[in-house]
Order: structure tokens, then C-alpha cells, then sequence
């Protein structure tokens, strides 16, 4: 197979991380006769720096003529006083709104091996987690209308019908590949907009009659999050309410650095990346973790790729790195083998 890669590292330890998940593609592609390419493209402070704006219009050119995209991180304390139309975050919203990022897939694995590093009570965590946080991307609160007075603001939460259909879609079609399990998360006992997503839910669940669906309120979501989280398979909820609760499900697997993320579009193109920031303190000290970037690359490899055995072949190969001992400084204890973010990308490769 043949693809084309973009590849916006963006700042802080960005391109650290960015560096070892090429090194991953290569050593795919010179294990399963692959052919990966790449391009490199600014976004975020650097793109600031060099071009005066977070996006420029070739960066968005060039992401979307390749065929996925890996991105780094962006932001950093050095643009925080800049107007919030110049704030490198702003990035981001360009990236998903051109490309038509509608679908955002966040897992949250807590690996056996880490199972010290969870805040959580044993018997609660029990041998690991894994929860798939489906959340719609492009719409309601932070796409709104919006405006602010003297002494008023106000920021609008809408949704169509068909906003909320084709991300609960994807909730199903994802929660079939794995346990049949789909928690829809709104606050329908009081917003219109969730009540409509309710309705939608319930209407669509009879095109999956394998799937097993409950409803859950967002405050209790959050609770049982923290209480059982094992209940949850796949969650399937909007913008806001998933932005608070991936986040949440990122803590109780012990680090951010070992989560990845994938934002889709209807046809399967997407744009990967860590959920985690960009780090600017420990840039270029080869102390990151790599692991999230890794894993996004499998995601990219297994959601819009399609290439599944390649995908396990990298989850597969983290696992025994981590069997073995070896840990970056975030998830590191006493007793552990400490390495930094190149040497970790190695050893996953070679474990390849």
C-alpha cells in the first residue's frame, strides 16, 4: 500500500514526539512492504512565528491532499497573551472545520503494566480499562453563536439532526467492533439540544439491534466515571461533554502520555495526535513520551488505512516494550528500566 502522510509537528515537544511516530511508519513499512511518504507543515506558535497566523492556508492545502495526518502539539506559554484569533489553539478549529473533522475517537486504556500509576482503588480498576469516548467534533457549544455585552454573554448549543445522526452512527459502528456496548451521554432532563439527541439516539438504535444502549446524564457520567468506570465500553456524546469527559477517562489511566486520539471525516480520513500539550519545559531534552503518538499512528493505520493486522502489530509491540521494564520519565517507578523519547521509539521499532 501506498500513502502519503502530512505531518504538522507543531511546537514544544511536537516534534520530538512527531520524530518517533515516523519511526514507527518506517518500520511498518519495512515489515508488511508498505510505501510511506511524508510532508512536513507548520501550525500553531511556530507557524506564528514564521507566517503571522496559527494556520497558514498551505499547511490546510497540503493536509488535505495527503491521505492522513499526524500531528504533534501545539500552544505554549510563549503566545498566551495574544489574542484569542491569534492563539495557536486556533489551529486546531482550522484543521477540523476544513477537513470536516466531524468524529472524534479518544481511548482510554489503562495497560496492566501501569496499573500502579491509576488513582483509583484496585477493585475498582480491577485488571485494566478500556473505554472509547466517541465525541462529536464540529458542532454545538464551541461552533455556537456566540456575543458578549458589558454585562451579559452568552454561547449557543446547537445541533441538527443530522449533525447528531452521523456521529451516534459512528458510536454503534464502533461499539459492534468491540463489546456491543454504547452509552449515549446528554443532559436531556434539561437542554433542548440534548433532548433532540436523545430522540435521535433512540431512533437510530433500531438500525443496531446488536448493540446494547443506556442514557446517562453528563453530571452522572462524570460520577460513574470515577466510581465504575469498567461499565463503560464505547460513550457517544457532544463537543462539550465529551471534551470534559475524555479528559476525565485520560486521568484514571495513569498518564496523558499514553493516549492517542483520532479526529474523522465521513469518508475515513483523519488526523491523528496525542491528546496531551505540548510540553514546551522538557522540548528537545529527549524526556517525552512517545507512546501516544506511537498508538495514534496505529490508529491512523487501523481507522483510515484500514490495514488492522499493522495496527495490533504496534499496539502489540508497546505492550511487550512494557512488559519488559522500559519507561519514559512520566510513567516511571522504582524498579523500572528509565529511557528517554528516542531510545523508547527504538525499542518499540525494533520490537517491530
Amino acid at each position: 500500500m501506498k500513502k502519503h502522510i502530512a505531518l504538522v509537528p507543531g511546537d514544544g515537544i511536537g516534534p520530538d514526539i512527531v520524530r518517533e511516530g515516523v519511526k514507527i511508519l518506517s518500520a511498518i513499512a519495512e515489515k508488511f512492504s508498505h510505501d510511506f511518504t511524508t510532508s512536513s507543515y507548520v501550525a500553531g506558535g511556530v507557524a506564528l512565528d514564521s507566517e503571522g497566523i496559527p494556520l497558514p492556508e498551505a499547511t490546510l492545502d497540503g493536509c488535505k491532499q495527503s491521505d492522513g495526518v499526524l500531528l504533534g502539539a501545539v500552544g505554549g506559554p510563549k503566545w498566551d497573551t495574544l489574542p484569542s484569533h491569534l492563539r495557536p489553539e486556533k489551529a486546531l478549529l482550522g484543521l477540523r472545520g476544513g477537513m470536516g473533522l466531524f468524529c472524534n475517537l479518544r481511548p482510554a486504556i489503562l495497560y496492566k503494566q501501569l496499573s500502579g500509576a491509576c488513582p483509583l482503588k484496585r477493585e475498582i480498576i480491577g485488571d485494566g480499562l478500556d473505554i472509547m469516548v466517541v465525541r462529536e467534533l464540529t458542532g454545538g457549544i464551541y461552533f455556537g453563536e456566540r456575543g458578549r455585552s458589558e454585562d451579559r454573554a452568552y454561547d449557543t448549543m446547537a445541533y441538527t439532526v443530522t449533525e447528531v445522526e452521523r456521529i451516534v452512527r459512528k458510536g454503534f459502528e464502533i461499539a459492534q467492533k468491540r463489546s456491543k456496548l454504547l452509552c449515549s451521554v446528554d443532559k436531556a432532563n434539561i437542554l433542548n439540544s440534548s433532548q433532540l439527541w436523545r430522540e435521535v439516539v433512540q431512533r437510530v438504535q433500531s438500525e443496531y439491534p446488536d448493540v446494547e444502549v443506556s442514557h446517562m446524564y453528563v453530571d452522572n457520567a462524570a460520577m460513574q466515571l470515577v466510581r465504575n468506570p469498567r461499565q463503560f465500553d464505547v460513550i457517544v456524546t457532544s463537543n462539550m461533554f465529551g471534551d470534559i469527559l475524555s479528559d476525565e477517562a485520560s486521568q484514571i489511566t495513569g498518564s496523558i502520555g499514553m493516549l492517542p486520539s483520532a479526529s474523522l471525516a465521513e469518508d475515513g480520513f483523519g488526523m491523528y495526535e496525542p491528546i496531551h500539550g505540548s510540553a514546551p519545559d522538557i522540548a528537545g531534552k529527549d524526556l517525552a513520551n512517545p507512546i501516544a503518538t506511537i498508538l495514534s499512528v496505529a490508529m491512523m493505520l487501523r481507522y483510515s488505512f484500514s490495514l488492522f493486522e499493522e495496527a495490533d502489530a504496534i499496539e502489540n509491540a508497546v505492550s511487550s516494550v512494557l512488559d519488559e521494564g522500559y519507561r519514559t520519565a512520566d510513567i516511571y517507578t522504582d524498579g523500572m528500566k528509565k529511557v528517554g523519547t528516542s531510545e523508547m521509539g527504538n525499542l518499540i521499532a525494533q520490537a517491530l
